[in-house]
């Protein structure tokens, strides 16, 4: 009986273990020698089919763009689009945590490209001007990293872990009549829980509320000019 044999190299294999290694131990523990090893080729194999270890980063930051979901044009209302983009990307980066703080400093592939078009595109189709959209899209891209960011270094996951800092927050606090805001946030939490995803809409709707008053006062602005 003849061996399998192995399926051939390709750079979408080559990203495909990469993202997984990056997911189990973050992007700085992934190695050129060590992505060879759990293919189970050569490390110079790998130099067919991408450039090195940067060009990998950016092969996987593009994998992680590709998992962002957006409507398709004319599907939705900006304002439906935007909610469904941002929760998405937090999402994503929940299951690709060493991507938060890589998203935007890339060197740009398809998905990245195709994305940010995308976005771009819906919010000028939907009145905002070119202005309006570039702030529309900076305070949203820094809620949703910076939120993903926390998200990620908070030391809990779940409601035993929070009652434990909780717990270990009041016993830190020497004298609690001091600070009576700082032990009612450790009571109430640890009593009613802390929901990443709730806490996340909740300031995402503040955003995308704010920026419905900008475009409709743009548009006021530019009615009177007329």
């Amino acid at each position: 009986m003849s061996p399998k044999r192995r399926s051939p190299l390709t750079r979408d294999k080559v990203l495909s273990k990469a993202i997984k290694l990056a997911d189990a131990g973050g992007f700085g523990s992934l190695s050129m020698r060590k992505l060879a090893k759990e293919l189970g080729v050569e490390a110079m194999s790998l130099y067919n089919h991408v450039a090195n270890k940067e060009d990998i980063l950016d092969g996987i930051v593009d994998i992680v763009f590709s998992e962002i979901e957006f409507p398709s044009p004319g599907e939705t209302d900006w304002k439906t689009a935007m909610r469904q983009r941002a929760i998405s990307a937090r999402e994503a980066l929940a299951r690709h945590p060493w991507a938060v703080g890589l998203m935007e400093n890339r060197d740009p592939g398809p998905a990245n490209l195709s994305h940010h078009n995308d976005v771009m595109g819906c919010l000028r189709e939907a009145g905002f001007s070119f202005r309006a959209t570039v702030h529309a899209y900076s305070v949203l891209d820094a809620y949703t990293y910076g939120f993903a960011l926390q998200e990620h270094t908070l030391p809990f996951d779940n409601a035993e872990e929070l009652a434990a800092v909780m717990d270990r927050r009041r016993r830190k606090i020497p004298e609690m009549q001091a600070y009576p805001y700082l032990i009612e946030v450790a009571m109430k939490l640890d009593k009613d829980g802390y929901d990443y995803g709730t806490e996340f809409k909740v300031g995402l709707e503040l955003i995308l509320d704010g920026l419905e008053s900008l475009q409709d006062r743009k548009t006021k602005e530019r009615l009177r000019g007329r």
